[in-house]
């Protein structure tokens, strides 16, 4: 069975390419995605986690205010029932210059893992098999002799 992640882009954003390509790449993986699509408030994720019983929301904000669509956001999944692995990703901050201290700015909100704007999709899908404790079930395709 698939695991369910809710993805889509937080706050006034409207940046749409990127959760397009993450959702063709969690898609073709296995994931069975539900795309909010952009300009989504903390409740519609709320809301769609807790529907859908997903295992992980993604957030994405590539317009540098991801701070402030994010606070309490953790709060807002607890009061809809939602239990769920979260991630975040883009361009998080206006003049961001060292992504470490990003980072930790994100964990201290409360998500499990925050990626870059540069992050490779396949990078996501990896944490999450990693974080949702799914293994491989491609075939091995190396030859063997």
């Amino acid at each position: 069975m698939a695991q369910t992640v809710i993805l889509g882009v937080i706050g006034s954003d409207a940046h749409v390419v990127g959760i397009t390509i993450l959702e063709q790449t969690l898609d073709a993986a296995g994931f069975d995605v539900v795309n909010l699509g952009v300009q989504s408030s903390q409740a519609e994720f709320a809301s769609a986690a807790d529907a859908h019983d997903a295992e992980a929301v993604l957030v994405s904000s590539l317009y540098g205010h991801a701070e402030q669509d994010c606070r309490d956001f953790h709060d807002t999944l607890a009061e809809h029932g939602a239990d769920a692995v979260t991630y975040i990703g883009g361009n998080l901050s206006v003049g961001q210059t060292d992504f470490a201290e990003t980072r930790e700015r994100f964990r201290r909100l409360g998500f499990d893992r925050v990626f870059d704007s540069e992050t490779d999709p396949e990078e996501a899908v990896a944490a999450l098999r990693q974080d949702l404790g799914i293994h491989s079930t491609e075939p091995d395709e190396r030859v063997r002799a």
